[in-house]
This record gives structure tokens, sequence and C-alpha cells, in this order.
């Protein structure tokens, strides 16, 4: 079957990572795992010149698989505005202009993005990556290969210690036992974003961070920004000219609004971002060597805003 993308879709551009262990791309075709309704399903997906996706479902129900794929891929999300008020911002204009397709890959259960969000604490992208595939593949059945996106019901079957046997340090096993016993994170689905991060945030041992990945990644809302992200706090600290903390990644984010979710894909791509701090840059003031500081947001201000459903 064939699924169309609302607005321009770059498959390529947006994977990042292979999900826990429940994606992975081969020959051109990304193979996803899907899990409608609680049933298996295999997709096979592979983007055609003309922007749309040819969709193989090689298990499970074909109308199913299509629509988790549409989900997980984020193919319904408009855009639209976001390009229009961003193209020119000092700091993402050029990624949007140039790459218009980016969109996040919602991990396959909310409870999942739960694990991604506990594993990302305060450790390498790699180290992370390797802690949620460790924790996915202890809890969840095979399909094709790949993981199934675990339900909140097998991780919490997993105990503090099997957790920490799979890479998360004591601290963080118990957190997720604990979220996952007191909490549904598929209930999320049917609050306000808002409502979703003040949820979250009550949690001991989750921060802004925390639900930001659970927002972004879980669920799919492109207004919930990835507050405290290390590659922001870079991005930030070389911006103002001094260290920056969480605070600093909050008021970088605000100026986009209801799309902070996805500003917060464009911002990590920004070079700053990436390269680590300098000792320099982690403990002296001075000034920033882009001269005065760049204004996230200006460009979207000085456009037109008109009113748009909430994403996600």
């Amino acid at each position: 079957m064939i699924l169309r993308p609302r607005g321009p879709y770059s498959l390529r551009a947006s994977l990042l990572g292979r999900a826990g262990g429940t994606l992975r791309m081969r020959g051109g075709v990304l193979e996803m795992t899907v899990r409608p309704d609680g049933a298996a399903g295999l997709a096979r997906i592979l983007q055609r010149s003309d922007g749309s996706l040819r969709v193989e479902a090689a298990e499970g129900e074909p109308g199913a698989v299509a629509a988790e794929v549409r989900r997980r891929l984020s193919l319904d999300a408009d855009t639209a505005e976001f390009r229009e008020r961003f193209g020119d911002d000092p700091l993402i204009g050029e990624g949007v202009r140039r790459r218009p397709g980016v969109r996040p890959v919602v991990r396959g259960t909310a409870a999942q993005a739960v694990v991604a969000a506990v594993a990302g604490q305060l450790v390498t992208w790699a180290e992370a990556a390797a802690a949620e595939t460790r924790v996915v593949a202890a809890a969840a059945p095979r399909a094709g290969g790949l993981r199934l996106p675990p339900t909140r019901a097998e991780l919490s079957a997993l105990s503090p210690a099997e957790l920490a046997a799979r890479g998360l340090s004591p601290g963080r096993a118990s957190t997720l036992a604990r979220v996952l016993r007191t909490l549904d994170p598929e209930a999320l689905r049917r609050h306000g974003s808002g409502a979703v991060v003040a949820r979250l945030t009550r949690e001991r041992g989750l921060g802004p961070w925390s639900a930001g990945v659970v927002g972004l990644f879980g669920l799919g809302r492109l207004d919930v920004g990835l507050v405290g992200d290390l590659g922001l706090i870079r991005l930030a600290t070389r911006l103002n000219g001094r260290p920056a903390g969480v605070a600093d990644t909050a008021a970088l984010l605000a100026p986009y609004g209801e799309w902070a979710g996805l500003a917060s894909l464009r911002l990590l791509g920004h070079p700053w971002a990436a390269a680590p701090l300098t000792p320099g840059e982690r403990g002296t003031r001075r000034t920033s060597p882009a001269g005065p500081r760049a204004t996230p947001g200006a460009a979207g201000r000085r456009r037109r805003t008109s009113p748009r459903p909430s994403p996600g």
C-alpha cells in the first residue's frame, strides 16, 4: 500500500538510531515492528522518489500496520506553519529550508518512551541507546529479527535488579520500575501536553528532559521541547557566552512556542550543539565567538501566526 505524508517528508533525515531495536534500515528499506492494539506487526517501508511511502505488512493486519506506520513516522503532522515561521530563523532556518521533511519517529509504545527517558539521563547517546535496547530485548518478544515495542506489563515484569543488569544505574532502574508501576504511560495520550509534562515531572527521578522525551518521542507532541538536553546546554552556553543550565535551554526553546519539540530536533542539529564544551566554556564567562547573540525564533515572531490544531 502507498502512504502519502502531509507536506514534505524525509524518512532518512527523520531516523535517529534504532529505537531500542524495534526498527532498522537495510538496503534503503526501513523495517519496523508495530503493535496495534497489542497485536504483533512488521512493516517494510520504502520512500519513493515522489515522497510517498510504499508499505508492506510482512506480519499483521495490513490496515492496522499501515495506521501504526503513519503514527510512528508522524506522517499526518502538518508542519507548514513551522516552515513558514522559522525558515529564516538565525539558528534553525537553514536546516528548515534545506531539509524541510524532518519529523520525530515515535516509539511504538509510550511505555518504551519512558524507558528511553530514564535510560538517557546523564549518559551519552550511545550509552542510552544501548541500555534501552537491552531493556527492550529483556521485555519484548521478537518479530522479523527485531523486537516488538514493549508494553507496560512486559516492562513492569522486570525487577529493578534485572533492569540494572541491562545497563541502568541502580537509581535509574528503581525509578523506571516505580514509574511503570504507578503510572500508565498510554493514558497520557488523553491529556494535553501541559498536563502530560506536569504529571511526569511530579514523579521523583523524572525532570523536564525526561518529560520532553516521552512527549516528543512517545506521544508525538511537537509542542513538547527537550528542556535540559545536553546538546541544548552546549548551544545555549555558546550563544550566551557563559555556562548554561536547564533554565537557559527553556529560554532557548521559548520563542518557538507550540513548535518547541520540532525546534528541539532542529537545534540539536546545530554544530554548536554537537561539539563538546571546552574547559573554558564550562567554567568561565567570555564573549560568544559568534559576536552578537542570535535570537532564536526572531524570524518566526516577525511572521504571521495562524490558528492550528494542537500537534500530536
